[in-house]
């Protein structure tokens, strides 16, 4: 009996971009090569054509079809990677004409998050962004109806019947939706427990790759998975944070953004979205070694900013400081604190920030309490931090953390 070893074929792309002026397109593309690479495939080559506005029938000329066509055939490549939202009739006519597969960068970037989505949320989310995609492309699939994953390792919510329709995705989107609501609502009961046992919240937002995971890793040792790829995480995860001073607050790691992120996915992962703009205050961590780190501050700007998120702390953080000359930091990221999570460069000045902001000034206190006055004891258990306390002939000996309200009665016994 003879033993044949599978082995996994590596999918060879050709990246395509048409640059109307929109957008910087050179950079759009640069960004596709590491989504398709975060993806698992290998970008081998990339096109360029300039078009007032991209072709209805093909998305690009007639010229630089055959031109792709050609280049497939030569380099034996596997698959066409388009950067824009394309038509399910350009794809047909793309696939038809080269006689290889075509997906968008819409496609792409759901096909990382189903990779890399583990949780319930992340796997419903990121499945009823998937069916909202395909629900209007279902027209003319004919067999390819049953492609559902459609990209690259067809991860996603599984194969489909051919004679799937309308009726069973709608369907299926509405089951996802009560689930997402259920999940909602456990989040929303969770947040607000936090508000009423007074936990402290802080979020860390930015593009995708910026170091999330990794300074999440070195404030908390929470173990999440940190790599040099985009997306390399997508569930949030939160873990408890001792700041210098003494106090607790939450930290919650939130999935990366990218330009162009399709409204898709912004929607369907709006409610995680909406948990850290509503955190008590928020890091907006840069990679300050890109050259597109302006951009990348603009985009989770924006995406805050229409959350409603303006009247939260935002703490502007540059990572990656390590990488860069110092002398060559732009004006304008004066302000901002500069760390490097990986070497640990910089943290003590971002706890010091995220002190600086909490929402109410907290203060550590040794006391030396008399026994007349031992019920103030129970005072600081319920509305502060007790840390310690030992009786002594003197009186109580306490260590606590205390607001400004509290702190006022109890500076009489500050040792």
């Amino acid at each position: 009996m003879n033993m044949i070893e599978n082995e996994e074929k590596i999918t060879r792309a050709l990246l395509v971009s048409v640059d109307t002026g929109d957008f910087d397109a050179e950079a759009s593309l640069a960004e596709l090569e590491e989504l398709v690479k975060s993806a698992g495939a290998v970008p081998e080559f990339t096109l360029t054509q300039k078009l007032q506005r991209p072709e209805s029938a093909t998305f690009v000329g007639s010229g630089k079809l055959l031109e792709i066509k050609e280049l497939c055939e030569a380099q034996e490549l596997d698959l066409i990677v388009v950067d824009s939202e394309l038509t399910p009739t350009q794809i047909k006519n793309i696939e038809n004409f080269t006689d290889v597969r075509v997906i968008d960068r819409t496609t792409l970037i759901l096909d990382i998050f189903a990779q890399r989505a583990r949780s319930k949320e992340g796997k419903l989310q990121v499945e009823l962004a998937q069916l909202k995609y395909l629900l209007p492309r279902l027209t003319g699939k004919g067999i390819e109806m049953s492609r559902l994953g459609g990209g690259i390792g067809t991860r996603g919510p599984g194969e489909t019947k051919i004679e799937t329709d309308r009726r069973h995705i709608r369907r299926r989107m509405e089951t996802l939706k009560d689930e997402l609501a259920e999940v909602e609502k456990h989040r929303h009961m969770l947040r607000r427990r936090r508000e009423k046992d007074g936990v402290i919240t802080c979020a860390i937002v930015g593009y995708t790759n910026a170091g999330k995971s990794t300074l999440m890793n070195t404030l908390t040792d929470a173990g999440v998975l940190a790599q040099d790829k985009l997306f390399a995480t997508l569930d949030p995860t939160s873990r408890a944070l001792k700041l210098p001073g003494g106090v607790s607050v939450m930290l919650i790691d939130t999935v990366g953004l990218v330009r162009r992120l399709p409204h898709h996915l912004v929607e369907a992962f709006r409610s995680t979205l909406e948990e850290a703009a509503q955190s008590d205050i928020i890091i907006n961590l840069c990679d300050a070694s890109s050259d597109e780190a302006r951009v990348h501050l603009s985009v989770t700007n924006d995406l805050l900013e229409s959350l409603g998120a303006q009247d939260r702390p935002i703490i502007t953080v540059l990572n990656k400081c390590d990488l860069l000359d110092g002398s060559l930091m732009p004006l304008e990221f004066e302000s901002c604190v500069k760390i490097s999570a990986k070497t640990g460069e910089g943290i003590d000045r971002l706890l010091e920030a995220i002190e600086n902001n909490l929402p109410v000034r907290m203060k550590r206190v040794s006391l030396l309490i008399p026994f007349s006055d031992a019920g103030i004891v129970s005072e600081i258990r319920g509305n502060g931090t007790l840390l310690s306390e030992e009786y002594t002939a003197d009186g109580v000996e306490v260590e606590a953390i205390a607001d400004e309200i509290l702190y006022s009665k109890l500076a009489r016994f500050e040792k």
